[in-house]
């Protein structure tokens, strides 16, 4: 009896003392599901009745209805007295974006002048500028991987460098990158394209041109004529830095530089003259990311993210591709999940970790709001961000699934932390039980998923992800992608299983452990 007396003591005296260390530190740990239970199938349907509906346009990224979409999510959180990273009432992160067209290019190499859509093409997001390069680095196939690198020794940074298609073979005839004789992403088609695009930036060089003769004749005249239409072309992110310039070229050119160039493997700085002026045509996009937050209790400065994304297709011959899954359904998913944490934080039980509530922009347009938040204006350090659960698309089910409808898709869980892999299973077996489907976490799934939504852009920064799934279906970007579709009862039950596993990162004595860390 002296014992019970003696605890009883301590604890009045610890209430008295009103100590917010003491109470966190002998506090019993909350019971998640007094939270998790106020996430429900008739609110998720109430609200995604309305944000998926013709009113909000199918959300394009810059027009009237994803206008309509981030004031509502907006409106959502300022209800539930979720105050905004930024300041004051401003829920909105500004998203630098231009519509693209083609820019007026006037190009000569070593006094001979060029025709721009024939002899060659200026890529992507080119700013305005004079052109005036006095020597060139020719590195081969451009081609970067661990077992075989043009740029191995060869220092191209701030450099201009050219390469040409294709992928050198051994003696067997095997790509000598993959050691078969199918074609990989430095040798097929537009993969080739990006692949020794981003493995030039990615070695420094301010530009780079493309040989490949045969991709010219297929795009040169399309350009043209989109071009001399005046019609913009696709969506891009700006960046805080130039973009690197980035051209195709035909063999008239690729001769013109380097003779010896379709014959020649030899890596060498070539001099040569090429002068010229580059005009954008681009137009501004006014885009924005919509972002709340909640402050940890004990940790702060350790971000957890939840993220989705609020645009979608936006209207075409007069229809409404209202998106309710796309991306709807992870759109009100973390709608109710911010307002489970905010009731627990209005009861004592707020996360030890910090929270971000993050709805991105133009997603369907190249995943362009995450690449904005992660590549050029992280609110918090990348360094302090503990993980990212990202939530596209779970209203529905795959027809193609056998089995029963009660699972998900799960890709990238172990892809960088074992240990949140470990966490998302023991939070579903104690309190979802939801068939956990890995088929898309496959790195050779042909469908390339892990790399096709937001949480890709955390992920390359090696922060532990999940890219919670239904997988796609009929109405998958298509006007019947309607909130009726929607089974609201998995809708409820896989929004509850995202709180569980994001109330155990944000809460546990010990940040993730990141063991499967990519160089950079």
């Amino acid at each position: 009896m002296k014992t019970g007396i003696h605890l009883f003591a301590a604890a009045l005296l610890l209430v008295s003392c009103g100590s917010s260390n003491q109470k966190t530190v002998n506090k019993t740990p909350a019971d998640p599901t007094i939270y998790g239970n106020t996430i429900t199938s008739a609110e998720l349907k109430d609200m995604l009745y309305i944000y998926a509906s013709d009113e909000f346009e199918g959300r394009e990224t810059g027009e009237p209805g994803q206008k309509k979409a981030v004031n509502y999510l907006k409106d959502q959180y300022i209800k539930m007295g979720i105050p905004s990273p930024l300041s004051g009432d401003n829920y909105f992160q500004d998203v630098p974006l231009e519509k693209q067209k083609a820019p007026n290019v006037e190009l000569a190499v070593n006094g001979t002048k060029l025709e721009n859509y024939t002899d060659f093409l200026v890529l992507g997001s080119a700013d305005s500028q004079h052109i005036e390069i006095n020597e060139i680095v020719y590195v081969g196939y451009g081609i970067d991987t661990e077992n075989y690198s043009d740029y191995r020794d060869q220092d191209v940074y701030g450099k201009t460098v050219i390469f040409k298609a294709g992928e050198p073979k051994d003696a067997q005839g095997n790509y000598i990158t993959s050691g078969t004789p199918e074609e990989t992403k430095w040798s097929s088609g537009r993969a080739s394209l990006s692949s020794k695009r981003n493995a030039a930036q990615d070695n420094g060089a301010k530009a780079a041109i493309f040989l490949n003769d045969e991709m010219i004749t297929q795009y040169g005249p399309y350009y043209q004529r989109i071009a001399a239409s005046g019609t913009a072309g696709r969506i891009s992110l700006k960046s805080n830095t130039p973009p690197m310039v980035f051209m195709m070229a035909n063999n008239k050119t690729a001769l013109a530089i380097h003779p010896a160039i379709m014959e020649s493997d030899t890596k060498k700085t070539i001099a040569t003259k090429i002068t010229g002026t580059i005009k954008s045509q681009s137009e501004a996009v006014n885009s924005e990311n919509v972002v709340a937050f909640l402050k940890g209790t004990e940790k702060p400065d350790e971000i957890v993210v939840i993220s989705a994304h609020l645009d979608h297709e936006g209207i075409k011959d007069g229809q409404v591709y209202n998106g309710a899954d796309d991306d709807g359904s992870g759109t009100v998913a973390i709608l109710e999940i911010a307002q489970a944490f905010k009731t627990a934080a209005d009861k004592g039980d707020g996360p030890k970790r910090s929270i971000l509530f993050l709805h991105v922009t133009g997603e369907e347009k190249g995943l362009l709001g995450s690449r904005h938040y992660t590549d050029n204006d992280p609110i918090f350090p990348l360094e302090n961000t503990v993980a990212d659960l990202n939530i596209d698309m779970i209203g529905r089910t795959d027809p193609k699934r056998e089995g029963d409808r009660n699972y998900l898709y799960l890709i990238g869980s172990d892809k960088l932390s074992t240990e949140l892999h470990d966490i998302s299973e023991a939070m579903n077996t104690k309190y979802t039980n939801i068939t956990l489907d890995y088929k898309f976490n496959d790195d050779n799934d042909p469908n390339r998923f892990y790399y096709r939504s937001d949480h890709y852009n955390f992920a390359k920064n090696n922060i532990p992800v999940i890219f919670y799934f239904n997988g796609t279906h009929d109405d998958y970007h298509q006007p019947g992608d309607t909130p009726d579709k929607i089974q609201y009862d998995l809708l409820e039950n896989r929004t509850r299983l995202v709180f569980y596993t994001a109330w155990e990162v944000a809460n546990r004595d010990a940040r993730l452990i990141v063991d499967k860390a990519e160089n950079k």
